[in-house]
């Protein structure tokens, strides 16, 4: 005997049809707001000459991490310069710093509530379960769907991909946070959203260090993927040597795209993990 199957089909292309209707103005808004984001932070990042940035970013790196390191990314900064492919790691820069600041935003407070509300943990836990076994392919489809080719649905799609490891960061450091020292702050009247500001986040900032990296790591490897929809960037002359066959291309490209993973890796990582004990 037949079992019926479930009408998912018809419930997700009735979901899209009224989504597209209802939304086209919100869309709109968003699509300006982060085309306008994108253009300014590119012009910006373009004004200092390329050996300006890269002494800046090798000092910083430096400063942080130790002359290894900025050497290594002062090699690799020095490499892209060298194979031409300066403006567009711009590019990809540029989205990876607008995805993961909207990644951030959202995954900080969500990994709050997430450690403060027994309720929002077992809701939002199987979505990140979700989120992070799906494949980054699938992530371009919506994105397509309500704001078309270009760098718009590019980044959206690296926003969502990038988002459950900060969230879960968040969870864990502010879960980890000793009792006595939330049971002092209690003791000095400090309401719950005060032991949050002034207790909790800063104790748990550690954690929330090491899921801004990771936030921005997955950032740059879907921004690549996404120039497959039209974003700029380094992902272009990796789809091109694809299209083209172009295995030189495809070298030189794919040298690029690991020395500003290396660099944002470096820049980003905090100076020390936080102890698994």
């Amino acid at each position: 005997m037949d079992i019926a199957a479930l009408p998912l089909r018809q419930a997700a292309e009735a979901a899209v049809l009224w989504t597209t209707a209802h939304g086209a103005p919100l869309f709109a808004v968003v699509t300006s707001a982060i085309d306008g984001l994108d253009s300014a932070l590119r012009s910006a990042l373009r004004v200092p000459p390329p050996a300006a940035i890269i002494v800046a970013v090798a000092a910083f790196t430096g400063w942080r991490r130790g002359i290894r390191a900025s050497i290594a990314v002062a090699v690799g900064l020095l490499l892209i310069w060298n194979l031409g492919l300066w403006r567009e790691a711009l590019d990809t820069v540029s989205l990876v710093l607008i995805a993961a600041g909207l990644s951030l935003a959202l995954a900080i407070p969500i990994g709050v509530a997430m450690a403060e509300s027994a309720p929002a943990r077992a809701i939002i836990t199987p979505v990140l379960d979700y989120m992070q076994t799906t494949p980054a392919f699938v992530y371009l489809i919506p994105s397509v769907l309500f704001f078309g080719i270009g760098t718009v649905p590019g980044v959206l799609a690296t926003m969502m991909f990038a988002l459950p490891p900060p969230i879960r960061a968040t969870q864990l450091g502010i879960s980890s946070v000793a009792l006595p020292l939330v049971e002092a702050g209690t003791a000095f009247g400090a309401t719950p959203l005060q032991l949050v500001a002034k207790v909790k986040l800063p104790l748990a900032l550690p954690y929330i260090a090491v899921g801004v990296n990771q936030c921005i790591m997955m950032s740059l490897s879907m921004v690549v993927i996404a120039s497959l929809v039209g974003a700029r960037g380094l992902g272009t002359k990796v789809v091109e040597s694809l299209t083209q066959a172009d295995l030189a291309k495809g070298i030189e490209a794919g040298l690029a795209v690991v020395a500003t993973a290396i660099t944002l890796d470096l820049v980003s990582r905090p100076r020390s993990r936080p102890s698994s004990t």
